[in-house]
């Protein structure tokens, strides 16, 4: 017997067990399909869940990892700022080194140059003293080519130059030692020129320096603890002074009577004011003349200058007034041959 059943709605016969099976079936396919979709979804649920632990622990390893970062920048930093601070420190220990160094090579170099500044001057001056000394001895034998001018070697003791004064009958009157100095004046050249006066046995005692001390400056001359001292411009009038009157002294000490007591007041007179004050009245007199050759000299000059200006200016105009007649006249005009242009 079948199990057969006929559609209500189509009439078509239908077999139960054959439907049966296919509604089993098919429950059974959806139950198996639910439970694959709950297992899918349980699967995907959970590989959310586990997915986003793994997110969690990733954005922990990465915050981790940020943080490491930000650390390891920080000691970075900091170390590098430790670097910096230490070669800075380094730095400004070498370059105050270097400025101590440099200070000391500028002290040393400053030194040097003042001790080169120092040898300069003194060969300088020492030169100049020399040509001083040159300048005393040329004027001297230029101006008296009779006396006998004898300049004192270097390293032996005594003056510079020693002046021995002769007359027109060659006789000797006595003798002037000079004495030349450039340099600041000190009160030891007196003693030591009066101690070669007496081992010269000189007359006179002259001291020429350039630098005069406090007393003597404004008169340029003067007499002083028996030296006679006197700037390089009043050189030339000392000399003529002194010799003047040696020679005069000479003259008396020959013609007098009673030589001893003769002697002994040439020697006061010598070393006295009064033949101080006649020196220095000659002196003072011989600097007025000089002064007035060398105004007239200078007014000369001047006056001769502006003559020969103003002759200059007739010779221009004279040939510039011929040469204008000479293009006037075609060259017809005579020829005048200190106005011809020498070929």
């Amino acid at each position: 017997m079948t199990n057969t059943i006929r559609c209500k709605n189509c009439g078509t016969l239908i077999d139960v067990a054959e439907q049966l099976a296919h509604d089993i079936k098919e429950s059974v396919v959806l139950e198996e399909r639910k439970k694959a979709q709950n297992e899918v979804d349980e699967v995907r649920r959970k590989f959310t869940t586990d997915m986003g632990k793994l997110l969690d622990e990733i954005k922990t390893l990465r915050e981790k990892d940020e943080m490491r970062e930000i650390e390891m920048k920080k000691k970075l930093l900091e170390s590098e700022e430790s670097i910096r601070n230490e070669a800075k420190k380094k730095a400004e220990e070498e370059h105050q080194l270097k400025d101590v160094e440099k200070e000391k090579l500028i002290q040393d170099l400053k030194k040097a140059l003042e001790d080169a500044q120092k040898k300069a001057n003194q060969g300088s001056q020492q030169t100049q003293g020399e040509v001083l000394e040159l300048t005393i001895e040329r004027k001297l034998k230029e101006e008296y080519p009779q006396d006998e001018i004898k300049e004192v070697k270097k390293g032996v003791r005594g003056a510079d130059v020693i002046q021995t004064v002769i007359d027109k009958l060659n006789r000797n009157c006595g003798s002037i030692i000079w004495e030349s100095k450039n340099a600041k004046w000190s009160d030891t050249w007196i003693p030591k020129l009066k101690e070669d006066q007496r081992q010269a046995k000189s007359d006179l005692a002259v001291l020429v320096s350039a630098i005069l001390p406090e007393d003597l400056k404004e008169k340029g001359v003067g007499f002083k603890n028996g030296i006679w001292i006197c700037n390089p411009s009043n050189f030339s009038l000392l000399a003529i002074s002194l010799r003047f009157n040696l020679v005069n002294i000479y003259y008396e000490k020959q013609n007098a009577q009673g030589v001893d007591e003769k002697m002994k007041v040439l020697y006061e007179y010598l070393t006295g004011n009064e033949f101080k004050h006649r020196v220095e009245g000659i002196v003072e007199a011989f600097g007025v003349l000089q002064e007035d050759i060398e105004k007239e000299k200078r007014w000369f000059t001047s006056k001769w200058a502006r003559q020969e200006k103003e002759i200059r200016k007739v010779i221009d105009h004279t040939h510039g007034l011929y040469g204008d007649l000479q293009g006037v006249t075609g060259r017809s005009l005579p020829e005048i041959k200190s106005l011809e242009l020498k070929g």
